[in-house]
């Protein structure tokens, strides 16, 4: 009989910390499935942030780090320069990139790091307790915002994607989701291009996935993932916002 799909050899038998219908599961999924079809294994170092996702380096079977709150990308940077045959992921989190790590990632675009960034959305801070993010949408409710965020008092949410695709270092950059299976699909190509273009040189990649988050956002998870198309998409479009065809072109 024909095997049509088999568990990712690169995981290992750990037990995952993330909440039932969390995103962060599907994306380390996609990951774990690109790791063995691109045969990434041995030539990869996965760099992992402080969050929902600071346990990740348990679940693979291959070189991995944990760096400080936010430095993943100033880790990653000294990871690539040393090794630079090595391919190298940065994982971070909204709280984690945004907020505590927003320079380092700024500065890496700013420098064209040539490493690949997957930056996980989902509005809220989800392991510290539901907090309000830089991320998270006007008019949100979180455990710092309970009467919902506001522009004189928080400002606007940030959108990373766009914000990336401005930076001439920067030669990828797109927004999925995975809500739904079309999605998730498309969200594995977004993510092997991204790995793709790393070994091109052609500077940083970066993709932003809107990740549900049902326990941070008090709701189940089948209606957390039908809010991510009714209140997230609306702020957060998906779409490719830089492709490396206009770096090229430049």
């Amino acid at each position: 009989m024909k095997t049509i799909y088999k568990r990712p050899e690169v995981l290992t038998d750990a037990i995952t910390t993330y909440c039932g219908g969390c995103g962060h599961g599907i994306v380390n999924k996609l990951i774990a499935e690109l790791v063995d079809e691109m045969e990434l294994r041995e030539k990869g170092i996965l760099v992992w942030p402080i969050g929902c996702s600071v346990y990740a380096d348990k679940y693979y079977k291959m070189d991995a780090i944990c760096a400080l709150h936010g430095r993943a990308p100033a880790l990653a940077t000294g990871i690539k320069r040393c090794l630079p045959d090595k391919f190298v992921m940065v994982y971070q989190g909204d709280g984690d990139m945004v907020s505590e790590g927003m320079a380092e990632i700024m500065h890496a675009a700013v420098r064209a790091e040539n490493f690949s960034v997957i930056f996980i959305n989902n509005a809220i801070y989800g392991m510290t307790g539901g907090q309000m993010a830089p991320t998270t949408l006007l008019g949100q409710v979180t455990s710092t915002s309970p009467y919902g965020r506001t522009v004189p008092a928080a400002g606007y949410p940030v959108n990373m994607a766009e914000i990336m695709a401005n930076m001439p270092g920067v030669c990828y950059s797109e927004r999925v989701t995975v809500n739904t299976p079309q999605r998730i699909t498309a969200t594995k190509k977004a993510l092997k291009k991204a790995f793709e273009l790393q070994f091109e040189n052609k500077g940083l990649s970066f993709v932003e996935v809107l990740s549900p988050c049902p326990t941070g956002w008090g709701q189940k998870p089948m209606d957390a993932m039908k809010w991510v198309d009714e209140k997230l998409i609306p702020i957060y479009p998906l779409g490719v916002f830089k492709s490396p065809e206009e770096v090229s072109a430049k």
